[in-house]
C-alpha cells in the first residue's frame, strides 16, 4: 500500500480517532494514487496512524483501521459481526415486531463511505467513496457469509457522486463524494446476491412497501423509526398534516395512534402513490387519508387551514458547507409557514437531516422563526437518529438528523 505523511502537528485529530484526513493536513503522499486505493498514513515523524481509502477531494483519506491493515474479505466481515451485534444488543436484529434496520451507518460503524440497510431479507448498499464502490462484491460475500440463509438478497445502489464537488459532508454519513470517475456512477446499480423479493417491511408492526430500487436514499428513512413512534403517542384524535411526506411513514403512524384525520404533501408523484399503499396496507378501506402531490410551499400559498400536528421533514438543503447559509434562510423560511399550520394548542415536529447545519444552528433557525410568528412556543422533546444510527464520539459530524418537537400556543 502507498503512504501519505501528514505535515508537522497535524496527527492529532487521528490520534483522537477521527477517521478524516483533510487534504490540507497532508505534507506528501506517492504521487498518480487512484481514488479508491488503500493507503497508509504516517505522521511527519513516521508513527503509524491508520489505514483508510484514498481519494481526491478535500477529504483525502477515510480511515477504517488505526493500524496497518491490508483491506479485504476478513477485514470486512469482522466489522459486519460487530456492526451485527451491536443491532442484536438494541433490540432490533432478530426483532419480531421490526424487520429493517441500518446495519451499518458509514464511520459510525468504522466504515466510512459505506451505507448498509437490511429490509427483510434484503441487504442495501450505498458507496459515498470511490474506495467501497472498488470492494462492494468483497462487502457483498462477507455479508452472505455471515447472515447465511436469512440473506436473500444483496443489492448494491452505486456510488453517490457529485460531478465537481469538492466537497459534501451534508445529508447522511459519507463525507465529501466528488468526480473521480466516469465509471463511479449510481447507474452501476443492481444485484450482488439474489434477486429482488419480498419487499414489504415491518416496522413497530407497522407494514411499509420499499423500492430500494428507485427510492430516495436506500428506499425507506429508517432514522425516523423512533420519531414516527413518538407522533403516534400524540396523534389520538388529532388532525394531522404530514409535509414533505415521501411515503407517508409519519402518516401511517398517526393513524394508527387514533389521528382523526391524516394528510401526506410530497412533490413526487411516485411517493404519493406508495404513501396511499402503505395506508392501505394497515387501514383497508379507511378514509382518514389523503395524500397530495405538491410542492410544500404551493400547499402553504394555498392555505389549507389548521392543524393539531404538523410534521416537517425536508430533505436537506445543504449539500456541502458551502450552501449552509442558504439552507439556514430556507429552514427559517419553511418552518415559519408550518407554525403558521399549527393550530392554537398544537404541535410541531420539525427536523433537519444534513450534517452541515449544527444542532445549535438548526434551533437557532427554528427560534428564528418561533419569534417571528409572535406566539407562545415550547420545546417538548430534542430528537437525533437511532440506535442503529450510531455516531463515533470521535466523529461528531456523524450526527446529521436533528429535530424539536414544539407545543404551539
Amino acid at each position: 500500500m502507498k503512504k501519505i505523511i501528514l505535515k508537522p502537528g497535524r496527527e492529532a485529530s487521528a490520534k483522537r480517532f477521527h477517521p478524516w484526513i483533510f487534504s490540507g493536513a497532508v505534507q506528501n503522499n506517492e504521487k498518480n494514487i487512484p481514488d479508491g486505493d488503500p493507503v497508509v498514513v504516517y505522521s511527519s515523524s513516521g508513527e503509524l496512524l491508520g489505514t483508510g481509502h484514498y481519494q481526491s477531494g478535500s477529504i483525502s483519506v477515510r480511515l477504517f483501521s488505526w493500524g496497518l491493515e491490508e483491506p479485504g474479505p476478513d477485514l470486512w466481515t469482522r466489522k459486519f459481526e460487530a456492526a451485527l451485534k451491536l443491532r442484536k444488543d438494541v433490540g432490533l436484529a432478530g426483532s419480531v415486531h421490526t424487520n429493517a434496520y441500518r446495519l451499518v451507518n458509514a464511520e459510525g460503524d468504522g466504515m466510512p463511505g459505506l451505507i448498509v440497510d437490511y429490509y427483510n431479507g434484503t441487504a442495501v448498499l450505498q458507496a459515498h467513496t470511490a474506495g467501497m464502490h472498488r470492494v462492494r462484491e468483497q462487502l457483498a460475500g462477507a455479508l452472505v457469509s455471515m447472515m447465511g440463509d436469512e440473506l436473500k438478497a444483496v443489492y448494491y445502489r452505486g456510488v453517490k457522486v457529485r460531478a465537481g464537488a469538492a466537497a459534501n459532508t451534508g445529508g447522511e454519513p459519507g463525507g465529501n463524494v466528488r468526480a473521480v470517475n466516469p465509471a463511479h456512477r449510481e447507474d452501476q446499480a443492481g444485484y450482488l446476491h439474489g434477486s429482488r423479493s419480498d419487499n414489504v417491511i415491518i416496522e413497530h408492526g407497522n407494514q411499509f412497501t420499499v423500492d430500494w430500487e428507485g427510492g430516495q436514499k436506500t428506499g425507506f428513512f429508517l432514522d425516523q423509526r423512533e420519531n414516527r413512534r413518538l407522533l403516534e403517542n400524540y396523534s389520538g384524535g388529532q388532525r394531522v398534516l404530514n409535509l414533505f411526506g415521501y411515503t407517508g411513514g409519519f402518516s401511517v403512524y398517526a393513524l394508527r395512534g387514533g389521528a382523526s384525520e391524516a394528510v401526506t404533501v410530497d412533490s413526487s408523484a411516485a411517493a404519493v402513490r406508495m404513501a396511499e399503499q402503505n395506508v392501505l396496507l394497515n387501514f383497508e378501506n379507511d378514509r382518514r387519508h389523503s395524500a397530495v402531490c405538491a410542492d410544500v410551499f404551493d400547499f402553504f400559498r394555498n392555505g389549507n387551514g389548521k392543524y393539531d400536528l404538523v410534521v416537517l421533514d425536508p430533505p436537506a438543503f445543504a449539500k456541502g458547507l458551502r450552501a449552509a447559509g442558504n439552507a439556514l434562510q430556507a429552514y427559517r423560511r419553511v418552518n415559519s409557514k408550518a407554525i403558521e399550520r399549527v393550530a392554537p394548542g398544537g404541535m410541531l415536529f420539525t427536523f433537519s437531516c444534513t450534517q452541515v447545519i449544527s444542532r445549535e444552528q438548526f434551533r437557532q433557525a427554528v427560534f428564528s422563526s418561533a419569534a417571528l410568528s409572535g406566539r407562545e412556543i415550547v420545546i417538548l422533546h430534542q430528537l437525533s437518529q437511532p440506535a442503529d444510527h450510531p455516531v463515533s464520539i470521535y466523529h461528531p459530524e456523524g450526527e446529521y438528523l436533528k429535530g424539536l418537537v414544539l407545543k404551539v400556543y
